[in-house]
């Protein structure tokens, strides 16, 4: 572990520790961040009334719409000479929404991503290549930081110019590697074309997140790379990647930082605590940050938790990998598809590149999915190109079979040849939505 001490730490000394956080987090909002003064106001709540965690429920919740509304520093809980970043999200949908940091908010969030690399399987002495991209999104800079504070080498390629990374692998031989898990695939698929086994390259581990990716995901992976996957959970609004982490050794569940984030999980219709094991909706408050706390924010990931001790010896809370978004799940004809689900089946079958969309368009006054899938350049060779093969046509009537006994939903299946669906250099475009003039991609 990075840090023993507070990663194997007894549940009731962690407890101890995080309200007196929440406590000073309260504080520090309530004094500081005119729009949670207001919410404590209107709720007829002080700081001084949190006496204990489960007054934490007592708190009011934070959305991603406040940071829209307090666009862009109305959050922050620090005089502008303090702050010494400023990450954003990608604004697509609008204005990006901000986050800021101060020196020691950098500093923790170094140490958390530095834990996290060493739950992956990673040390000092690596070569660690980042893969994810730099800028306003905190991936790359998030995990650069990381490795910088346990000691590792960086390599701050960052997405795209995939010949070039694919040579630097070769060259530097990196033992560890970052980015999203679309992206590294989109690597191996190259090295293969260019007549390269991935599985001969030094990588030993690789650190996965930033989309949604399942356990056929994982699978893929580490065959091709024959490396060992883990998935890492974070989000700006909350500090960035390194807030939770698979370990190597389980890969059962991500361990919660939970000295500096503490975790509730809440039906997102009643925002009532659901039972442990069961899922619900992450909503998360930062313990520790100082340009921009947030209280409660609820981030729309549905996951469950449990709180016994994992194989690897740490004692922190272990939250599910995400099952899906309560705002990227796709209702079709009243049956609710979150696209992971749809990727954990399409991984199943032979012959079938790990590339997809899902298009949902209108027919006649019903909503439909069109599922584009992709088949490999060995099977496409096979049946020369014809879609029409029996093979193909068993392939589609298998799929059909799975979605709909797995989802509920029939959908229509439409063949690519290979490399059709295009290929990002970062996230991962899963869904078109068509049933409107304008097209929206999620």
């Amino acid at each position: 572990m990075y840090n023993p001490q507070i990663e194997s730490m007894a549940r009731s000394e962690m407890e101890a520790l995080q309200l007196e956080c929440l406590q000073t987090t309260a504080r520090r909002v309530y004094e500081n961040v005119e729009c949670y003064k207001k919410k404590f106001e209107e709720l007829g709540i002080t700081p001084e009334d949190i006496k204990s965690l489960d007054d934490i429920r007592k708190l009011p919740f934070t959305k991603k719409q406040d940071l829209r509304d307090n666009y862009p520093f109305g959050l922050f809980a620090v005089p502008q000479e303090d702050v010494v970043r400023i990450h954003g999200s990608s604004g697509t949908s609008g204005k990006p929404t901000v986050v800021g940091y101060t020196e020691n908010d950098i500093k923790v969030w170094g140490e958390v991503v530095a834990r996290a690399i060493v739950a992956a399987g990673g040390k000092k002495s690596d070569i660690f290549h980042n893969a994810y991209g730099y800028g306003l999104f905190t991936g790359g800079l998030g995990l650069h930081y990381g490795a910088e504070t346990l000691g590792a080498a960086v390599v701050p390629i960052s997405g795209g110019n995939t010949e070039r990374q694919i040579t630097i692998i070769e060259d530097f031989k990196p033992r560890g590697i970052c980015g999203t898990p679309s992206y590294i695939l989109n690597i191996a698929e190259k090295m293969q074309e260019m007549g390269k086994d991935p599985r001969d390259t030094a990588i030993e581990y690789g650190i996965f997140g930033a989309e949604p990716w399942s356990e056929e995901m994982r699978a893929k992976l580490e065959e091709t790379f024959n490396l060992k996957a883990v998935d890492i959970y974070g989000l700006s609004e909350i500090m960035g990647p390194g807030v939770s982490i698979e370990c190597h050794e389980a890969q059962d569940g991500l361990h919660v930082q939970e000295d500096h984030f503490y975790l509730e999980v809440l039906d997102p219709k009643t925002q009532e605590p659901v039972a442990e094991g069961e899922v619900g909706e992450l909503v998360f408050t930062s313990l520790t940050k100082e340009a921009f706390p947030v209280i409660r924010y609820r981030t729309g990931d549905l996951a469950s938790i449990t709180r016994e001790k994992c194989k690897c010896g740490r004692t922190t809370v272990r939250m599910s990998r995400v099952k899906g978004r309560t705002d990227d799940m796709i209702i079709i004809r009243g049956v609710n598809v979150f696209p992971s689900e749809i990727e954990r089946v399409l991984l199943q079958i032979e012959g079938l590149a790990p590339n997809y969309q899902i298009h949902l368009v209108r027919k006649g006054t019903m909503d439909g999915v069109e599922l584009h899938v992709e088949v490999e350049s060995k099977l496409y060779e096979e049946i020369a190109g014809d879609f029409a093969h029996a093979r193909v046509q068993q392939m589609k009537k298998e799929i059909q079979h799975l979605m709909k006994s797995t989802c509920l939903v029939t959908m229509h299946i439409v063949f690519n040849v290979p490399k059709a669906i295009p290929r990002s250099e970062g996230k991962a475009i899963r869904v078109v939505d068509l049933r409107n003039s304008d097209k929206v991609e999620v």
